[in-house]
């Protein structure tokens, strides 16, 4: 049978016009050259760092590094710069151990399909990230989700739990920009002994004295069975790492299938996130600018008519429109990047159908002229 005759593709071929009908298909795109950035998740610059780039090029004079990693970590794929990594990690963000993954999504995915098992229930926000839901998917454990930063309605569901217990939440939601409330969870979950988990994707490298991440700004390390910190957002590299106990780092680099069946980090990522860190300390004044110029923002989106900014948003601003839809907030996003910015429609099924949105990301090295630029295109746009 030809290929343009099989059943299959016939299928697929009408299941994205589906999308395409709906506004929701999406396509890939390179970045416009010249586009003022508030869409990528570079929130201190390390990205684009001539500082990250001068340690990269001498770690590059200093020793020869080869291509690729050449298997997993538990075959060839292990070097003495990946355990120093993993022992560096572990200091800095207060934690007796860490294990390296290839990604966020992969860290997530490998915890929760081998720690939580049979018997066991995992109580996750409804607002988690797709990794944390597929991980929570290929796990043998009993999942409930409770309402978005709801303790009322996640006691509720604690009344079903068997086993062990585990509560998944993100520091700072990528989605919506707010924040759990990490230290009411805290209270709750240590005297019931359940296990609370969280991602620290978009706190890692921001919160904290040194960029240690919200956990350890709050002072709660000890009260938090794992973190999941990611680097392909404030640390401007790939990759991320599950921090918590020792026994914990074991068992994953002994159950975790996405860590024991994956091509370890290439050398030259060891190297730039080793450098990555090594600048974390000293990025006072970028993390300050980011926090001022998010706030600032808001405040400018405020006076925009038609369109709404969470009150509890952080770094990441999801603008919500009086007339929510796909094709509203697409054509909305094409209009403010024609004027010179690179934002991003977020639509479903990333978001539920109906909270279709804008998502603003503040970065240190944006400018305050850039945010009276971007809330003026907002404010000129008439179908807001």
């Amino acid at each position: 049978m030809p290929p343009e005759s099989s059943p299959l593709l016939t299928r697929l071929t009408l299941e994205l016009a589906q999308r395409e009908a709906a506004g929701t298909r999406r396509r890939l795109s390179v970045p416009a050259p010249g586009r003022i950035d508030f869409s990528s998740n570079d929130y201190l610059g390390l990205a684009r760092s001539g500082a990250l780039h001068t340690a990269l090029q001498q770690s590059l004079q200093d020793q020869t590094l080869p291509a690729g990693s050449t298997g997993s970590r538990l075959l060839t794929g292990n070097s003495a710069a990946t355990e120093t990594l993993e022992a560096q990690l572990a200091t800095f963000h207060r934690a007796e151990a860490a294990l390296l993954f290839n990604s966020g999504y992969g860290a997530n995915l490998g915890f929760f399909q081998a720690v939580p098992r049979r018997g066991d229930t995992i109580l996750y926000d409804a607002a988690s990230h797709a990794s944390v839901k597929d991980g929570i998917r290929s796990s043998f454990a009993t999942a409930y989700s409770f309402r978005h930063n709801d303790l009322a309605d996640l006691e509720k569901r604690l009344a079903r739990a068997t086993g062990e217990v585990f509560v998944a939440v993100e520091a700072l939601y990528s989605m919506d920009g707010d924040q759990a409330p990490l230290r009411e969870l805290a209270a709750f979950c240590q005297p019931r002994g359940l296990h609370l988990v969280v991602d620290e994707a978009h706190t890692n490298g921001v919160y904290g004295p040194n960029g240690e991440g919200l956990v350890v700004e709050l002072g709660l390390e000890h009260a938090v069975f794992a973190r999941i910190v990611t680097f392909g957002k404030a640390l401007g590299s790939q990759g991320a790492a599950v921090t918590g106990p020792a026994v914990l780092r074991d068992f994953l680099l002994n159950t975790s299938r996405p860590f024991m069946f994956t091509t370890a980090l290439p050398p030259l990522s060891i190297v730039a996130l080793t450098a990555a860190y090594e600048l974390l300390p000293t990025l006072h004044a970028e993390r300050r600018q980011l926090f001022a110029l998010s706030g600032l923002l808001k405040q400018k989106l405020a006076a925009v008519p038609g369109l709404h900014v969470g009150a509890d948003s952080h770094i990441i601003h999801p603008i919500f429109f009086t007339q929510p839809g796909p094709q509203q907030v697409r054509a909305v996003a094409a209009a403010v990047q024609q004027a010179g910015f690179d934002v991003r429609p977020i639509v479903a099924p990333t978001v539920p159908a109906g909270t279709e949105r804008l998502r603003l990301i503040l970065h240190s090295y944006n400018t305050e002229a850039e945010l009276d630029g971007l809330a003026a295109a907002l404010s000129s746009l008439s179908r807001i």
